[in-house]
């Protein structure tokens, strides 16, 4: 007798490779970001339009405005008509108090020898009038967005004590009629570059540890195989192409091997392989569908299955042995992601007809649920632990979204006439 899938399960198995089929797009698929919710509390900061070279200036200060504005947890104050100035004895104390700022960003963009630019940049204590830190970059002009956001980082690391992630890239997948892209990007959405381009569906994108490499499954030659491609030099290995399906590559801690799921032996089953190709084992032999791993922080590896009668969230060693079930509230749960310090996971709950998103932390079990859906799916925690960004609809469009840990901030991130999917949220730059 064949047996019946949950629903959950065939999200996770169907929804990521054929979600697109009934959504228009196109080519273009370079992200814009929509704040529709923030934190509680924000820390109220104006930043200054930076002094010097008009075009590159205008870039810096504009970028680290709208890194700062997205983070939910810092609130851009009116900075029109504040000086130009990258030096403290310029800033107007009286006015910034009057704005409500209680701190400012001030800097200068000059030129330097040899075609680079110095940029500089302030963060200062309105109320105390004193600097809480400040550095200068020699750069090339081609780097100075880069710059911004490595510059925003240092400011919401000082005033929050998180680490930012503005200068973070995500990989998502983008589809227009006949034709599937793999996207890198700024953590903003720009510089978006296809790092593949394929005739058939592209799905999975998982980010090694260290940055360089992305591991996707193919479905090129209809026959879903999984690759791992070098984001520098665009070369593509064929990591793993056997007999059934191949999907949900996931790297491990140390980037020297990746799980995956295969229905190579039968039924749907979790796999290791080196990173390299070599050593491909089984993992699980539960009779079940077993799939959607990922490698947690601590070397365990989290995975649904319906071993259970119903969609569940359990983990195992990669050595095997005995899996342990991690999720009893509610009747599917599905697609596990644990967080970078290891405190905690997101996954995909189903009530009702509606797929959302919720956090479970590890050491008290408790839930909080942080999406409301209709079909939200495949998330990704930023590197800090704070965001996570998934794959959801608005306008009978395919978007990615994004949320924080606790629910409080939440975005939009969509791109003019494009439907996009699977993101996946690189490792902080080494």
């Amino acid at each position: 007798m064949k047996k019946t899938v949950p629903s959950v399960l065939r999200l996770a198995l169907a929804v990521s490779a054929f979600g697109f089929s009934a959504l228009s797009t196109s080519t273009h698929a370079q992200l814009t970001i929509d704040i529709v919710g923030v934190g509680a509390q924000q820390i109220p900061v104006a930043v200054a339009a930076f002094a010097g070279n008009d075009a590159l200036a205008q870039q810096v200060s504009s970028v680290i405005e709208a890194d700062l504005a997205r983070s939910g947890l810092i609130k851009t104050i009116n900075a029109a008509g504040l000086p130009r100035s990258g030096e403290l004895a310029a800033v107007q104390f009286s006015e910034l108090k009057a704005r409500g700022a209680d701190a400012t960003v001030i800097g200068a963009v000059q030129s330097g020898d040899g075609g680079m630019m110095n940029i500089s940049f302030r963060l200062i204590d309105v109320p105390k009038q004193t600097q809480l830190t400040g550095l200068n970059f020699n750069v090339a002009a081609r780097d100075s967005r880069a710059t911004a956001h490595r510059i925003a980082d240092i400011i919401y690391e000082q005033l929050t004590g998180e680490k930012g992630v503005f200068s973070t890239r995500l990989a998502y997948v983008s589809k227009s009629p006949g034709r599937f892209q793999l996207i890198v990007a700024d953590s903003d959405g720009f510089n978006a570059v296809p790092a593949l381009n394929s005739s058939e569906p592209i799905i999975s994108p998982a980010w090694s540890p260290d940055g360089g490499r992305l591991a996707y499954v193919s479905f090129e030659g209809r026959k879903p195989s999984v690759y791992v491609q070098n984001i520098g030099s665009g070369a593509r290995t064929l990591l793993v192409r056997a007999a059934g399906n191949q999907s949900a590559p996931a790297w491990s801690p140390d980037g020297s091997r990746i799980v995956y799921a295969s229905s190579q032996a039968g039924g749907t089953q979790l796999f290791i392989v080196n990173a390299d190709g070599s050593g491909s084992r089984r993992l699980t032999s539960s009779g079940a569908i077993d799939t959607a791993p990922n490698w947690a922080p601590d070397g365990r590896i989290y995975f649904m299955s319906d071993r259970g009668g119903s969609p569940q969230i359990y983990r195992t060693s990669p050595e095997g042995g005995n899996a342990e079930r991690v999720t009893f509230e509610g009747s599917e749960n599905a697609n596990p992601r644990v967080a970078a310090d290891g405190k905690s996971m997101v996954f995909v709950k189903r009530e009702g007809s509606r797929y959302m998103l919720a956090v479970q932390d590890f050491a008290s079990r408790q839930v909080q649920v942080l999406t409301q859906g209709p079909v939200d799916e495949s998330p990704s925690f930023a590197p800090n632990g704070k965001l996570i960004v998934y794959a959801s609809v608005y306008n009978g469009k395919g978007i990615l979204a994004a949320v924080s840990a606790d629910g409080r901030v939440k975005q939009r991130l969509g791109a003019m006439n494009a439907d996009v999917r699977e993101p996946a949220w690189g490792p902080l730059p080494k």
